[in-house]
């Protein structure tokens, strides 16, 4: 039987921040929402969290703050609140929620079909996210069936997690579950593979930049 489990994965750096509790929540919700996919990360993350909690146990203890436990407790019990508020319904949707594993499951309003996707040209839509923190940009995208995205570079950092499909860059193929990391050293044109249409979830931390004649023209005009 075929291995479906992911072939491309997290930074390991990126794994090490998620287990430390120092990723930004969309980049955290990333990484957790690839786990859901991948059986390796969930692995390497468990061995991660003990590493650093035999770390720990070495620490010399320090006395609390007043008021600290206290606090935690009420952030636990706003989590557990939050998380009992997130719609459930539209899980049942299995043509299109199916494929949105959790926990970025719990930040959709809706069915797909139902959200207010933005065109970015005329094979690319967008869903903008709202995740906060951390300065960074966090969206699903859709790609039609063998569309190309047009050809960009980076100003920061773009991962992308592919949720349904798959999309071509170079040499690679990147299908369900894959991660895939772009920084300023790359240029390039994604193209959905022609079986079926693409949905990713990508979180970016800086503006990407058209190339090409066309492209250079269009960045003064085009936010992407």
């Amino acid at each position: 039987m075929a291995d479906d489990s992911p072939a491309f994965h997290p930074d390991p750096e990126v794994m090490l921040a998620y287990a430390a509790g120092t990723l930004d929540e969309a980049s955290s919700v990333l990484v957790a929402t690839h786990m859901a996919l991948c059986p390796r990360c969930r692995r390497e993350s468990a061995r991660l969290d003990a590493v650093g909690g035999a770390l720990a146990d070495g620490l010399e203890p320090v006395p609390l703050s007043a008021g600290a436990l206290e606090a935690t407790l009420a952030r636990l019990e706003d989590h557990d609140q939050a998380a009992s508020l997130a719609p459930t319904e539209a899980c049942h949707d299995h043509a299109t929620l199916h494929s949105v594993p959790e926990p970025l499951r719990s930040y959709l309003g809706g069915d797909l079909s139902a959200l207010p996707w933005r065109w970015r040209g005329f094979a690319v839509r967008e869903m903008p996210l709202d995740i906060a923190g951390g300065g960074v940009r966090a969206s699903l995208i859709r790609v039609r069936a063998g569309a190309a995205l047009p050809a960009h570079t980076h100003t920061g950092v773009e991962t992308t997690l592919v949720l349904s499909g798959a999309f071509q860059d170079g040499d690679s193929r990147f299908g369900r579950g894959d991660v895939a990391t772009a920084t300023h050293s790359i240029d390039h044109r994604p193209v959905a593979t022609p079986e079926a249409e693409c949905l990713c979830f990508a979180v970016i931390d800086g503006p990407l930049r058209l190339t090409g004649p066309v492209g250079r023209l269009l960045n003064r005009f085009v936010r992407m």
